[in-house]
């Protein structure tokens, strides 16, 4: 058994994904720039430029009659066919709903067309239907040249485009980036249905599952109420291929000599063959200590797209500047044209943002963006800036959805938060939640009727918050799901420490943001009983 120590904070860049990594010395570090290699592209999503009459599909083959269209959904070889008069029944019926939206005319569309059906059929048989719908995965298409409308609404500019729904969210579906296999599909969604990393929470339970699996990944954390975790969780819902683990026990730790906060690659033997992405991995790896295990926290990070030459010739300007501020900022390039979704996610770009500076501190994890062209000028006054406290920190905030205060649980984002919380007249019993929470999944439908309690209340709202997306200033969230009370008139803020039932959430509102003295002595009591470091309470 051979195992590999990475500091924890090490797998934001370091977890980047890489389809060659046989063919590459690993990380080149040039005075204080470290570089990230991205793989070859490969053309994971191809823009068909065909006529819509085109006939590229068999010749022979009559199109079907026209129906009406109604809010009836029929199935094709497993495959739900949605359109603009039941895609919103589909999303309500279907906890999770992957759609392909392609034209019939795009041969990537008809190469997938088996591989999505097949998937579908595997998927299908572990569904189970309940009073609140449809309990595991569901598979459905919308041919996109003849639903414009839903394909305007969603971005659909290539095909075939790929989305996942969940839970009936239709403003921010999340983009499929697995392999177009059966395999890669079903695992790809498996990981963001279910648990992305196993809970192994005594050594037993540790060595089980390190035996179980040639090569996994265990992170050791002293508590699961991080940020941290939550950069762990979404790089292990990216690398589908590996299987992840995660630790609070003392005793795991001690058993496998780690220190608090680290990622550990455990492998069986060296006659195993690791994945590609899995080889980049062990490679990085090497490289943690040039990087994180400096005494440098201040990190600048520009994403490039190393295609567009011109994008390439910041790099001189780049390392130029890191030379002024060696053993102060440790400067990184990231190419987007590598797997690096989950770290393009975490500072709130896209590829279309590129190119773009951000400074993160590994300590705080406060992050910070330039504004404005990228020279050596702006380079040395940004991070200048940054080091003397006179930048703030960039705030990531989703766009406010136009339905945010529609339903009775009020959506915020960052954009929204102070206008909401600070309102004087109101009362707000906020949850800032994670996507892959298993906590606050298992808590969403109490929040609903803990809404629909208070309903009618003038000056109480009940809302929440993905504080993956969201940030807020002065708001420091630590855990998930973490519930906070902001009175009316008052600037405090209370953290809800009680159990996460309906009943107590009631006692706690009409007590005034306070629980009764009685369920105060009696959470000391459980606690008191149950808290040990490996307690799961919270995600």
């Amino acid at each position: 058994m051979r195992f590999y120590i990475v500091p924890l904070v090490a797998i934001l860049v370091l977890c980047v994904p890489c389809n060659r990594a046989e063919d590459s010395a690993g990380p080149e570090q040039t005075d204080n720039v470290v570089q990230e290699n991205s793989p070859e592209q490969t053309d994971n999503v191809v823009q068909e430029n065909g006529p819509e009459n085109s006939n590229h599909a068999a010749e022979g083959v009559e199109d079907p009659e026209k129906k009406d269209k109604t809010s009836d959904i029929e199935e094709e070889k497993d495959v739900m066919v949605l359109h603009i008069k039941n895609f919103h029944r589909a999303l309500s019926e279907n906890k999770f709903l992957l759609v392909e939206f392609y034209a019939p005319w795009c041969g990537h569309c008809q190469q997938l067309e088996p591989v999505y059906a097949e998937a579908a059929g595997l998927l299908k048989t572990e569904r189970t239907v309940g009073e609140g719908g449809s309990v595991g995965v569901s598979l459905a298409k919308v041919d996109a040249t003849e639903e414009k409308e839903l394909a305007e609404e969603f971005d659909v500019g290539s095909f075939p485009t790929i989305k996942l729904f969940m839970n009936g969210d239709r403003k921010n579906p999340i983009d499929f980036t697995g392999k177009r296999t059966v395999k890669g599909i079903v695992q790809w969604l498996e990981r963001r249905s279910g648990p992305s990393a196993v809970v192994l929470d005594s050594p037993a339970a540790a060595a089980e599952h390190i035996r179980l699996h040639n090569i996994t990944v265990v992170g050791f954390f002293t508590s699961l109420e991080s940020e941290a975790v939550k950069v762990f969780h979404n790089v292990a819902m990216e690398m589908v291929d590996t299987v992840f683990g995660v630790t609070t026990s003392p005793e795991v730790f001690q058993k496998y000599e780690v220190k608090n906060n680290r990622v550990v690659l455990f492998k069986k033997s060296q006659d195993v063959s690791v994945g590609t992405n899995m080889r980049c991995f062990v490679s990085l790896l090497q490289n943690a200590d040039k990087i994180f295990g400096s005494k440098v926290h201040t990190h600048m990070l520009l994403f490039i797209n190393s295609t567009m030459e011109e994008q390439n010739i910041l790099l001189t300007e780049f390392s130029a500047v890191a030379k002024d501020f060696k053993g102060q900022v440790l400067f990184i390039t990231i190419d987007v044209m590598g797997q690096v979704d989950h770290v393009l996610k975490y500072f709130g770009l896209s590829v279309s943002d590129v190119p773009a500076v951000r400074i993160i501190n590994t300590d705080t994890v406060k992050k910070f963006n330039l504004i404005g062209q990228i020279t050596a000028a702006t380079l040395q006054t940004f991070c200048q800036g940054v080091l003397d406290g006179t930048v703030k920190p960039h705030l990531l905030s989703e766009d406010v959805p136009e339905d945010w205060d529609k339903g009775v649980v009020k959506v915020l984002v960052g954009k929204n938060f102070e206008a909401v919380v600070r309102d004087k007249n109101k009362n707000v019993f906020v949850e800032f939640y994670a996507p892959w929470c298993g906590h606050c999944k298992e808590l969403a439908p109490v929040w609903e009727k803990l809404g629909e309690k208070y309903a009618d209340h003038n000056d109480i709202i009940i809302a929440k918050m993905d504080a993956t997306a969201n940030e807020v200033e002065g708001v420091s969230v630590s855990g998930f799901p973490t519930l906070m009370y902001y009175p009316a008139g008052d600037d405090k803020e209370v953290e809800y420490g009680g159990t996460r039932d309906l009943e107590t959430f009631i006692k706690f509102l009409d007590n005034g943001g306070q629980l009764p003295q009685e369920e105060v002595e009696q959470e000391e009591d459980i606690e008191e009983v149950t808290f040990n470091l490996s307690d799961q309470s919270h995600c």
